[in-house]
């Protein structure tokens, strides 16, 4: 890990905005945006494990009964864990039309809305889905990984501090605000902050990932590497430093045309 990373390239990057996201099937799978509020009512049947088998499953109950709530809410939940954010965006905006007012809806199609990269609106929808009487401190966060995407970041910070005056020292809410400190290139912070993500017994991979990250941003690339490596077991140790070495050398490709990055966000609750 020596010369090959360029942490200042990295840092001018307008694609560095999250860095780990929820794990699909273990915790070395970074892709997307996957903190829900809310049960989606499983009831008496138990949920596919598969990804691609729960999209069918749900995908014809939600068929049968297009109006159902429960079966939308199961469904874009579906469509979101397998990748397929566009369709689960749609899938779940005609679910609110069907059911004005549905607040878990609206999370869940707010959420979708970021998988997409579709931030204005994501913000707008989430907004929607509490209220300043009675907050939801997981959408609070997500609403600060929106700014954050924009580029907002004193406004994400005061959604994060929001969120954790009702969840004191949450740690997927510090990391998101971690992560917005090293977004404005403050380093030292970012790491103070992760740090004490870190420290908490209910830090996910995703919280170790980060530390490390931010650390091996300042150069100290060995102490990164023994972060990220934890106490896993051979093979995760092993993806985990591969992540690490690849957001480290990541550049901004053609000019224009910055790559995005997936959302950091708090642990699945679905």
């Amino acid at each position: 890990m020596r010369q090959r990373f360029r942490p200042a390239r990295l840092l001018a990057s307008a694609s560095l905005i999250a860095l780990v996201a929820a794990s699909l099937g273990g915790c070395t799978a970074m892709s997307k945006l996957s903190d829900v509020t809310g049960s989606i009512g499983s009831k008496a049947d138990t949920a596919p494990v598969d990804p691609a088998r729960a999209v069918e499953v749900y995908g014809e109950r939600h068929r049968a009964n297009p109006r159902d709530p429960d079966a939308a809410l199961a469904y874009g939940q579906a469509l979101r864990a397998n990748g397929q954010h566009a369709q689960a965006a749609a899938v779940l905006e005609q679910a609110t039309i069907a059911n004005p007012g549905n607040k878990p809806l609206l999370a869940q199609y707010g959420r979708a809305l970021a998988d997409a990269g579709n931030f204005q609106q994501a913000f707008d929808v989430l907004s929607r889905a509490h209220s300043p009487d009675n907050p939801d401190w997981r959408l609070l966060s997500v609403q600060g990984t929106c700014l954050d995407q924009m580029g907002r970041h004193d406004e994400a910070r005061a959604y994060y501090a929001s969120a954790l005056k009702i969840a004191p020292g949450d740690p997927g809410v510090l990391s998101n605000l971690g992560l917005s400190y090293m977004l404005s290139r403050d380093l030292p912070k970012a790491e103070e902050t992760l740090r004490q993500a870190y420290a908490s017994p209910r830090a996910s991979s995703r919280v170790r990932q980060n530390l490390g990250l931010v650390v091996g941003l300042q150069g100290r690339f060995a102490e990164a590497e023994t972060i990220v490596k934890g106490d896993l077991p051979p093979d995760q140790a092993a993806a985990n430093v591969a992540y690490l070495k690849d957001m480290l050398n990541r550049n901004d490709g053609p000019r224009g045309a910055p790559k995005r990055t997936p959302v950091a966000s708090l642990s699945r609750s679905d």
